[in-house]
C-alpha cells in the first residue's frame, strides 16, 4: 500500500498551495516537509530530486514529481477530478489555465515593496473583475449547472474557488457584481472535503507574511527586487 503523498516546499502558499487544495478536495491526507534552510534545498538538488532545480516537489506513487501543472494534472486524473472524456478535460484545462493567469498576478504580491503592493492590488482587482470573473460568471449562467464542467465537481471548481478567496483577500466585496460566482462560492465551500480544508487547523496556509518572504529569499538566494506587473 502506497504511503501518503509528501510535499516539499516552504511553510507558505506559493506554487504548492494549489496542490494542497486539490489533494484536500480529493480527501487525500498528505505529509509536508518545510524548507527552512539553504542546506535542505541543496540536499534535494544534490540528491537529484529536483529535475529542473525547482520546487514544488511531491513524492507520490513512487514518483518524485516536479512542475506544478504536471503534479496537479496527475492528482486530478488519479482522483476523478479531471472530467469524464477528452472534451471535458480540455474545458477543465482551459478554465484552470485562465485561473492560473489570474493567480499569477497574486503569486509574487508578498515580495513587492509597500508602494508596489498598492499598485498591484489595483491590478489584481481590475483583472479579476474585467476579464476573469465575467468569463466564469457567463459560463455558469449559460449552462445553468452547479459546476463549471459536466455538472460534476472537478479540478476547475477547486482552482476557481481558491482564486476567488485569494482575490477577496485583496478586496472583500469583489464578487458583489457576480451573483453566479457568489452562489458558486457557497456551493463549493460547502462540499465536505473543501469545508474541512477551510476550517482552522487544516494544512491550508495563511496569507504570506514577512517571515515567509524572508525564508523564501534566503533559501533560494533571491537577492533581487520584484516589481509590480
Amino acid at each position: 500500500m502506497a504511503g501518503k503523498p509528501k510535499l516539499y516546499y516552504f511553510d507558505g502558499r506559493g506554487k504548492m498551495e494549489s496542490i494542497r487544495w486539490l489533494l484536500a478536495a480529493a480527501g487525500v491526507e498528505f505529509e509536508e516537509e518545510f524548507l527552512e534552510t539553504r542546506e535542505q534545498y541543496e540536499k534535494l538538488l544534490q540528491g537529484g530530486s529536483l529535475l529542473f532545480q525547482q520546487v514544488p516537489l511531491v513524492e507520490i506513487d513512487g514518483m518524485k514529481m516536479v512542475q506544478t501543472r504536471a503534479i496537479l494534472s496527475y492528482i486530478a486524473a488519479k482522483y476523478n477530478l479531471y472530467g469524464k472524456d477528452l472534451k471535458e478535460r480540455a474545458l477543465i484545462d482551459m478554465y484552470v489555465g485562465g485561473t492560473d493567469d489570474l493567480m499569477g498576478f497574486i503569486l509574487m504580491f508578498p515580495f513587492l515593496s509597500a508602494e508596489d503592493k498598492e499598485k498591484q492590488r489595483a491590478v489584481i482587482v481590475e483583472k479579476a473583475t474585467s476579464r476573469y470573473f465575467p468569463a466564469y460568471e457567463k459560463v455558469l449562467k449559460d449552462h445553468g449547472q452547479d459546476f463549471l464542467v459536466g455538472n460534476n465537481f472537478s479540478w476547475a471548481d477547486v482552482h476557481l474557488l481558491e482564486a476567488i478567496l485569494m482575490v477577496e483577500e485583496k478586496k472583500s466585496d469583489v464578487l458583489s457584481g457576480f451573483p453566479q460566482l457568489q452562489a458558486f462560492k457557497a456551493r463549493i465551500s460547502s462540499i465536505p472535503t473543501i469545508k474541512k480544508f477551510l476550517q482552522p487547523g487544516s494544512q491550508r496556509k495563511p496569507v504570506p507574511d514577512d517571515k515567509y518572504v524572508e525564508t523564501v529569499r534566503r533559501v533560494l538566494r533571491m537577492y533581487y527586487n520584484i516589481k509590480a506587473n
